[in-house]
């Protein structure tokens, strides 16, 4: 039987475990720091066992990755790299799901030596958007045609029956992973100008966007958009922009919310022993304040009404309630670990992705443009499996199958924009229900994107 060993056992990983357990001849050990995590991912099937592991313990890593025939890493990232090496060192392919660092992208050459393959990016964002991407891309150039724009956002949200909190979001993974990804600094092609925007300025440059036929979502840039253009091979895009989709009101509170210092990363003791309540007012420079609603509505220049006010509120960082004992002391781990507790999926709720692209074609021998939308909006399973589970977890499994049956032969450190690896996992996604509904739109001219509402648009008015 094929070996294939799983590092980690997070909120994503039971698809992929389930998937490849129930591939014939293949065998999964599940290794975790908890191991009652990877034990109830293998539960009692026959092709799959749990153990303890610590990726501190170099002896059992490279151990375990020597007795392996493939490794997935479903760690945090920064462990992704010694993942990589102890892979290397024994001549052993490996997979993840998270964005290639410099890093990681130095062992390319070494691993090409060692006939490796380290593929990584294969997940949902990244991963699927790169694959639905490149598969129209590929098509539109054997067309003879050329990417003259390109658009692509992605977002996993409650389902609209689910939708029941003042920031249109629940967790199904790291509420400090998320809350992070709101500080990095954004850059993106426009109209062939290059768009920088800093961090803290992120969330005053959003705009909203119709994705049918599920509504009405904000955009915003995400991360370094610029990147794409080589990794795609589009070099005459005059606009190149990579974004993520939240519900109507998440930008503003998040905007607040930063302002207020709540995403500082400074540990501070003073925060020991207090209340939430008392958190605020110190946060405020109003320690001894007597109406803390007041004073921190007075510090953000808002009303104690303010959709921002009410999502502390209902949270609970006004209440009279101790911050729980083992919560690091900083501003952001107190509000990630308020956030676990107020904001997750409850039994039988749905959550949603949505991942659209949106293409703007130019076929010069034939005279025209073209709008191209590719549109995922895939749903949780209730009581099973959620949708974002499903789409980081399924990508990376149906690869790794590939990869031990041969029919994917590159090797070095790679992402999935080539035939042979988007093909075959976009087809099996599709026979499991994840699909792309994909329109196309014969223009006159040049449009305006009609996906985009002309409201607030990088500090500008369109």
């Amino acid at each position: 039987m094929k070996k294939i060993l799983v590092l980690g056992a997070g909120m994503v990983s039971k698809p992929l475990v389930s998937y490849l357990m129930d591939q014939p001849d293949f065998y999964v050990t599940v290794a975790s720091r908890t191991v009652s995590k990877a034990k109830a991912l293998v539960a009692d099937h026959p092709n799959g066992k749990a153990m303890s592991f610590n990726i501190n313990n170099n002896s059992l890593l490279g151990k375990l990755v020597k007795n392996s025939d493939i490794v997935i890493s479903l760690l945090p990232y920064t462990y992704h790299v010694k993942v990589a090496k102890a892979c290397l060192k024994h001549g052993k392919h490996m997979v993840s799901t998270s964005y290639i660092s410099k890093e990681m992208a130095d062992l390319d050459e070494s691993a090409k030596k060692k006939n490796v393959i380290i593929l990584n990016e294969i997940g949902l964002d990244p991963g699927i958007d790169h694959m639905s991407a490149m598969k129209i891309i590929h098509e539109v150039e054997n067309s003879d045609g050329k990417i003259i724009e390109f658009h692509s956002y992605c977002g996993g949200l409650p389902a609209p029956d689910d939708n029941d909190n003042p920031f249109g979001y629940k967790f199904s993974w790291s509420p400090r992973g998320v809350l992070m990804a709101g500080k990095n600094n954004a850059k993106f092609l426009k109209d062939g100008n290059v768009v920088e925007i800093e961090g803290k300025d992120l969330f005053d440059n959003y705009w909203l966007m119709e994705v049918p036929p599920v509504g009405k979502f904000e955009g915003y840039p995400n991360r370094d958009s610029l990147p794409y253009i080589d990794m795609y091979n589009i070099k005459d895009t005059r606009t190149m922009l990579r974004g993520t989709l939240r519900n109507p009101g998440w930008c503003d509170i998040i905007k607040k919310f930063t302002e207020f210092g709540l995403l500082d990363e400074t540990l501070d003791k003073k925060y020991a022993g207090l209340t939430y309540k008392e958190f605020m007012a110190v946060l405020a420079g109003d320690p001894a304040a007597d109406d803390v609603k007041k004073s921190v509505a007075g510090k953000l220049g808002v009303s104690v009404n303010s959709p921002e006010i009410k999502a502390m509120e209902w949270l609970g960082l006004f209440d009279d309630v101790g911050i729980p004992e083992g919560i690091v002391l900083n501003p952001m781990d107190i509000l990630s670990g308020i956030m676990q507790e107020k904001m997750p999926y409850k039994e039988g709720e749905r959550d949603m992705i949505i991942l659209n692209h949106v293409f703007i074609v130019s076929y010069p021998q034939k005279g025209r443009k073209e709008k191209i939308t590719a549109t995922l909006v895939d749903f949780g399973i209730p009581g099973g499996d959620s949708s974002m589970a499903r789409t980081v977890s399924l990508p990376a499994a149906i690869a790794t199958k590939l990869i031990l049956n041969g029919d994917i032969k590159g090797t070095g450190v790679r992402m999935p924009v080539d035939p042979e690896i988007y093909l075959p996992v976009l087809d099996e996604l599709e026979k499991m229900g994840v699909k792309f509904d994909e329109k196309v739109q014969v223009l006159e001219k040049s449009p305006m994107m009609p996906e985009q509402t002309p409201q607030r648009y990088y500090g500008t008015v369109l």
